[in-house]
C-alpha cells in the first residue's frame, strides 16, 4: 500500500490537524527521521499554506491543536508542537505547550526547524499596496527603473508577467522585461488584477 493510501485510511480522509475534509494532501514533516507514514501527515490546504509560511497565521484556525496535539502519530505531534510555538503570543497556545510532552528523540525532531526560537511572524512578498504576491503573478511597474549593468530602462506602467519570488528576500521579485531577466524591488510594483 502506498503512503498516501495509508494516510488516507489513518486519517479517515480528514486533515490530521484541523479535521477538515477539503483539499487534503500528503505533507512530509520537515526533518522527519522516518521515510514512511510516521514522518508524514495528511492535511488540508489551509494548514499546509500556514505551515509553509505562505499565508499569515490564523490563530482561530489553529485552536484545533488543542485536540490534535494528543494524537498518537508522531508527525502530527511534532507539527502541533511547532505550530503552538509559532503561536506563543496566544495564551491558549502557551497553555497547550505547558501540557504537551514529547519524548527526547521526538523533541530533537521537533526543534530541528528552529520554529521554537522564532516569533512566528510570516513575512510575505507584498506589492506597493500591500497585496500578497505569488509565483506566476503579473505586476505593473509603478516607477520607471534603470536596470543596472544594462541600457534597459523599464518604464512605469510596464506589465511583467509570470514573476518569480526571490526565495530569501521578500523585498525582491524576478521578471522578464524585453526578454531580459531582472530583479525588481516589490515597492515599485503593484499586482495586476
Amino acid at each position: 500500500m502506498q503512503i498516501i493510501e495509508v494516510l488516507s485510511k489513518r486519517s479517515e480522509n480528514k486533515c490530521e490537524l484541523c479535521g477538515s475534509n477539503a483539499s487534503l494532501t500528503l505533507h512530509e514533516v520537515v526533518s522527519a527521521p522516518y521515510a514512511d507514514a510516521e514522518g508524514c501527515i495528511f492535511i488540508c490546504n489551509k494548514c499546509l499554506l500556514q505551515i509553509d509560511k505562505k499565508e499569515e497565521l490564523d490563530a482561530n484556525h489553529w485552536k484545533c491543536l488543542s485536540d490534535s496535539m494528543w494524537s498518537e502519530i508522531t508527525g502530527v505531534k511534532v507539527t502541533a508542537w511547532r505550530m503552538l510555538n509559532r503561536l506563543r503570543s496566544e495564551s491558549w497556545a502557551v497553555d497547550n505547550l505547558d501540557m504537551m510532552y514529547l519524548e527526547d528523540d521526538v523533541m530533537v525532531w521537533a526543534k530541528a526547524t528552529g520554529d521554537h526560537e522564532n516569533d512566528g511572524a510570516v513575512v510575505l512578498h507584498r506589492d506597493s499596496n500591500g497585496h500578497v504576491l505569488q509565483n506566476g503573478d503579473a505586476v505593473v511597474l509603478t516607477k520607471s527603473l534603470d536596470v543596472k549593468g544594462s541600457t534597459l530602462n523599464a518604464r512605469m506602467g510596464t506589465v511583467v508577467r509570470n514573476i518569480r519570488l526571490v526565495h530569501d528576500n521578500t523585498d525582491q521579485i524576478e521578471g522578464k522585461i524585453e526578454g531580459q531577466l531582472i530583479v525588481i524591488l516589490t515597492q515599485y510594483v503593484r499586482k495586476q488584477n
